[in-house]
């Protein structure tokens, strides 16, 4: 039992239109997971087009429900805001866990860890940036 004769014409082409602007923004991120080399420009393909077309699915089933039931329908808001939290933070977890382990391995296209230093070991010291320490005036004066 389908309700699309109930659809009034606005909401069915409204939601067609939807669909398929979802669906293709989907398909543009699984063409993209397939056409890109490496891992990490493999990830950002799949996340917008999930986050996007998702976006645009949802607002159709909002569309298509609000209208067949004569009242606004939000309960697939959720179902956007789950993804749009996921999404991101699953890619973010991928791409560290494959650039510890593409370290590790001595991969040579990944770039390196910064290297911080500890503000405690250059006190009283001016190295410029360049490692070689010069004392600072202050040291000059106690000697």
């Amino acid at each position: 039992m389908t309700h699309a004769a109930d659809l009034p014409a606005w909401a069915a082409l409204l939601t067609a239109f939807l669909l398929l602007v979802g669906a293709g923004l989907t398909l543009l991120g699984a063409i993209g997971t397939l056409r890109f080399a490496s891992f990490f420009e493999r990830v950002h393909a799949p996340t917008l087009g999930t986050s996007w077309g998702t976006g645009a699915i949802v607002l159709a089933s909002i569309v298509c429900f609000s209208a067949l039931g004569s009242r606004l329908v939000v309960h697939e808001i959720l179902i956007g805001v789950f993804i749009t939290i996921t999404t991101p933070v699953t890619l973010m977890l991928l791409a560290r866990a494959a650039l510890y382990r593409d370290r590790t391995e001595g991969e040579g296209n990944v770039p390196p860890s910064s290297q911080l230093r500890h503000p405690v070991a250059n006190i009283g010291t001016d190295d410029g940036g360049d490692g070689n320490a010069t004392p600072s005036p202050s040291d000059a004066d106690k000697s």
